[in-house]
């Protein structure tokens, strides 16, 4: 008896420890990406249960992982935390915003989120499974991610956020998507599909065989025998992914580039062809993309026709399992790091490209846990939800209406290339498109929730509803981050109002974000456009232009006393900082004039434009105009005058006005 009681209480406790933990909470947040901070940290602060999981140890993906150098477009459609995230970094660097910073930086202002919104995280634990009742998600199956073989473990949540690049929650709940590029024909657009241009292409004349002009001796690695499909076609190919490489200069802080595990120098052979043909004298700019952050450092990018992107090697990464993602994953590490050491090792290279590949290392003080290496993969592109509403080629060109926007995209249409072939026995790179787009546009809050029936409490801002080609503009970091919180917010007005996530009224959402810009009761800022009819007074011959903040600028070069006034609404009297967006044009006024007015007094400043440092992917900069205490109502203004000298070019742009803390 004894025997059988021990025996019972050992089966007993085996099962109970072999049970999955159970999580309860309001909002699951799946994914610590940028997008998932700012959507975690927006629901916390809606006083919201949550919880975010990150199936890596690191949060921020890739704006702590490397891209330092921020793809922005427009600033203008950065707003909310997002806004203030390049605000927190900015305080790191002594500057009222940063968009340029170190990848330690940008991850300890993502952990500051975290601990000013005492945020729950769990981290290494990836999804497995979903369960659903109908049209909702009841619970998700965590698994170990870490490789110690941690216990399993259940979340139950009122609303799930997929802030993943991947889509992997969205995929296992069963709601609609799609990978790869779509037919022209699909969405009548002009630039999907096949597309064979000259950005970052070789030039005519590189052989692609092993011996040259033998194509019996085979292809050099990374060389597909594919021919080349028609113009605007469809395919499962997905445009290539890399690694965005911090490097320093800075011998103090400086880890030399050693040869990776599994290194083949044969992966490059055809880079040496290239070098051979082009003969570049540096490696920067023709092999390599350097963007230079502070402190020595670089975000180093793909460049030219052979570079860091690992062309052709991930088409299966999106729908693949965890082993498989890890497999490509892998390898594209061992290239990337194997390409620096070629660079830099290999005798074949001109020694003047050994000699400036030498001149740069790991840092020191980044990735500490990683061996220096970012463990962040450039997913540029995964999988894409098929909602109700596709973003498209038309939403980039602005030849559409969309009325219930709840974030702003304003980048290039950007695809990187997507395959090497053999065209007229000369090797050539396929899929890389770069498109401007006229203006920033709107994205619909369609576009981020499931078809209605599919799934009624998932939001998804990353893998969002989009057409390949409308997605790389799309895809960029502040733009998750801005729809992470509109995702966010609109999940807690779901569970208040006990709606469908398809269902909620857009137009209270898009008042919160506008009214709460920070999720709190911070006071918004006030912004004053040059486009904003209502608020602006114009005097005199002001031409409009593209570029500068939001749809345009005005530009004066006549010297006759044109001006400009605009007059913000102030709902609240006090102390305002007050800034002037400031944007590089040619032949630039060395002088502009600001007249200052609170509402009793004005104060006149002059700034010399030219003066201003603008870096980064940027227009402009805003520019400080002093702190003024302005009364409350429309009364107040700030006017920029031209009576200075002609054939300069005088801007009026933007003010911003921000409540003093």
């Amino acid at each position: 008896m004894k025997h059988t009681l021990f025996f019972l209480l050992l089966l007993f406790t085996f099962r109970a420890a072999a049970q999955p933990k159970i999580i309860q909470t309001d909002i699951c947040v799946y994914g610590g990406t940028s997008a998932g901070v700012i959507a975690a940290y927006t629901a916390k602060k809606m006083n919201k249960s949550v919880l975010l999981i990150e199936p890596g140890k690191r949060l921020g993906g890739l704006s702590s992982g490397g891209l330092g150098f921020t793809d922005i477009g427009n600033k203008s459609i950065v707003t909310g935390v997002a806004r203030d995230f390049y605000r927190q970094v900015g305080k790191h660097y002594g500057k009222f915003e940063q968009w340029v910073f170190e990848p330690k930086v940008a991850e300890a202002v993502f952990k500051e989120y975290v601990t000013k919104a005492a945020l729950p995280v769990i981290y290494q634990k990836r999804v497995i499974k979903v369960k659903k009742t109908g049209q909702r998600i009841d619970e998700i199956l965590l698994e170990d991610a870490s490789g110690r073989g941690t216990k399993a473990m259940i979340v139950r949540a009122k609303m799930f956020i997929d802030c993943s690049y991947e889509g992997d929650l969205m995929a296992r709940a069963g709601v609609s998507y799609t990978y790869g590029r779509e037919a022209n024909s699909q969405y009548n657009e002009s630039i999907n599909g096949v597309q064979m241009k000259n950005k970052h292409q070789f030039p005519d004349g590189i052989d692609p065989y092993k011996v040259p002009g033998m194509p019996e001796s085979g292809l050099l690695w990374g060389v597909s025998a594919e021919p080349l499909a028609p113009e605007g076609s469809g395919d499962k190919k997905i445009q290539a992914y890399n690694f965005r490489i911090c490097l320093t200069s800075d011998p103090a802080n400086r880890v030399p580039v050693t040869r990776p595990v599994n290194y083949d120098s044969t992966k490059y052979e055809l880079l040496l062809r290239y070098i051979e043909f082009a003969k570049p004298k540096e490696v920067a700019g023709s092999v390599l993309k350097f963007d230079h952050m502070p402190n020595r450092k670089v975000d180093i990018n793909n460049q030219g026709p052979f570079s860091t992107d690992m062309i052709g090697m991930n088409y299966d990464y999106p729908d693949a399992d965890y082993a498989r993602r890890n497999i490509i994953f892998k390898a594209h590490e061992t290239y990337n790091k194997g390409l620096l050491y070629f660079l830099g090792n290999d005798l074949r290279v001109p020694e003047h490209l050994r000699k400036d590949m030498l001149k740069w290392g790991y840092p020191k003080d980044e990735y500490t846990d990683n061996g220096h290496w970012t463990p962040q993969l450039y997913v540029r592109e995964a999988r894409r939800m098929v909602s109700d509403y596709v973003m498209t080629e038309a939403n980039c060109l602005g030849k559409v209406e969309t009325p219930d926007a709840v974030g702003a995209a304003a980048y290039t249409m950007d695809s990187h290339n997507a395959q090497r072939l053999v065209v007229n026995g000369m090797v050539k790179n396929e899929g890389d498109v770069q498109h401007k787009v006229p203006a920033p546009y709107p994205v619909s809050y369609r576009s981020i929730v499931p078809k209605a029936g599919e799934c009624a409490n998932l939001l998804v801002p990353v893998c969002l509803s989009a057409s390949h080609i409308a997605y790389g503009s799309i895809r960029m970091e502040p733009v998750f981050m801005v729809l992470g919180q509109s995702a966010a917010t609109a999940a807690s007005m779901a569970i208040d109002t006990r709606k469908p996530v398809q269902k909620i009224d857009v137009s209270q959402l898009q008042a919160l974000l506008k009214t709460k810009p920070l999720a709190d009761n911070s006071p918004a800022d006030i912004l004053v456009d040059n486009d904003d009819k209502d608020y602006v007074e114009i005097t005199g011959n002001w031409q409009k232009a593209g570029g500068g903040y939001g749809p345009s600028m005005l530009i004066d070069s006549t010297g006759s006393g044109a001006a400009i006034k605009f007059f913000p609404l102030i709902k609240s009297p006090g102390k305002y900082h007050v800034y002037t967006y400031i944007t590089k044009v040619k032949g630039l006024a060395s002088l502009i004039n600001y007249t200052i007015y609170d509402g009793t007094n004005s104060k006149s400043v002059e700034l010399d434009p030219r003066k201003v440092n603008v870096s980064g992917q940027t227009s402009g900069e805003w520019t400080s105009l002093g702190v003024f205490d302005l009364k409350e109502g429309k009364n107040a203004y700030i006017e920029i005058s031209n009576h200075k000298k002609a054939n300069e070019n005088t801007i009026a742009d933007a003010i911003l006005i921000v409540p003093e803390h």
